[in-house]
């Protein structure tokens, strides 16, 4: 009687040999799904085997008498295998992903500063490194695999196809963004405010801007870099407050004051619903000209 059903509880030798091949098509196919999703260096031999080693795990697991496909069985172990893989690939360190982030907000504060993108060099000394270091944090981060694992399910292709159009709570935070945008545009300085809307609303050229205020087209580049620092920091400000240790470390004082009331200023511009009325329901622009910007030529 036990003999008998051991033989209904699992597979022979030959059945199991049997299973695997017959479902060996199923491992190129998982990951051909998957493979759509990450970056081209990502090995497809290395997720293939994975996927195999998987698939006869499974049928050496694989009890038939629990009513389960043996397709469906073997579709969970290797997705599951898949992405195991995956997270070994993702080898960046938290150490590296710290330098990676210090080097962007260097190099965002050195472009204010100086009204251009830094050189290499200039970099590193602003980093305290050597220009070779600096060099090896950038090829680390490159060869990062940076993977939303959490993205990835047990369901089909059309299952990873995020919603098309936001809910209603993410339509109202994308359109208070907006209005807290144009709110702050409208608190800067008002030169700044000029440059910034002369460039990027007007799309005009910087020699035109340059020609009109009477200054050189280099101080035009780095009025719009500060003006771009400032949005950002009144931004964050209002929107997420935990962004700004770093921006409360540029500057004390007399600097840190002037911040303080342009944050104040953005507040004074309007509430929630001034902030909304810059957009549609559905979150299009409204027409007319923008408020606390002087209208377009």
């Amino acid at each position: 009687m036990t003999v008998s059903t051991e033989a209904q509880t699992s597979f022979s030798a030959a059945e199991l040999d049997a299973a695997v091949r017959s479902h060996l098509p199923l491992v190129g196919h998982l990951v051909r799904e998957m493979l759509g999703r990450l970056p081209a260096h990502v090995s497809r031999e290395d997720l293939v085997s994975a996927g195999m080693a998987a698939l006869a795990h499974a049928a050496k697991g694989f009890d038939p008498s629990r009513g389960i496909p043996f397709g469906s069985f073997a579709t969970t172990r290797i997705r599951g295998a898949l992405l195991d893989e995956l997270r070994g690939l993702d080898w960046a360190s938290r150490s590296v992903r710290t330098r990676a982030r210090k080097v962007e907000t260097t190099q965002q504060e050195l472009t204010a500063t100086l009204g251009r993108t830094p050189t290499q060099a200039e970099l590193a000394a602003a980093l305290g490194v050597a220009p070779e270091e600096l060099k090896a944090i950038g090829e680390d981060v490159q060869r990062a695999v940076v993977l939303s694992l959490q993205g990835f399910t047990a369901g089909t292709a059309e299952d990873l196809v995020p919603e098309r159009t936001p809910g209603p709570e993410d339509l109202i935070l994308h359109r208070e963004k907006i209005g807290y945008l144009h709110h702050a545009i409208g608190a800067l300085p008002e030169r700044l405010r000029h440059v910034v809307t002369a460039y990027f609303f007007q799309e005009r050229p910087m020699t035109d801007i340059a020609a009109e205020l009477g200054v050189t087209e280099s101080r035009i580049s780095q009025l719009r870099s500060e003006a771009l620092v400032l949005l950002r920091d009144g931004l964050n400000n209002h929107l997420d407050p935990q962004l700004m240790v770093a921006a409360q470390e540029r500057g004390n004082g007399c600097v840190a004051r002037r911040r303080e009331a342009y944050y104040s200023q953005i507040a004074r511009q309007g509430d929630l619903s001034a902030r909304l009325a810059h957009t549609t329901a559905l979150g299009m622009p409204t027409t007319g000209p923008v408020i606390g910007l002087p209208d377009a030529a």
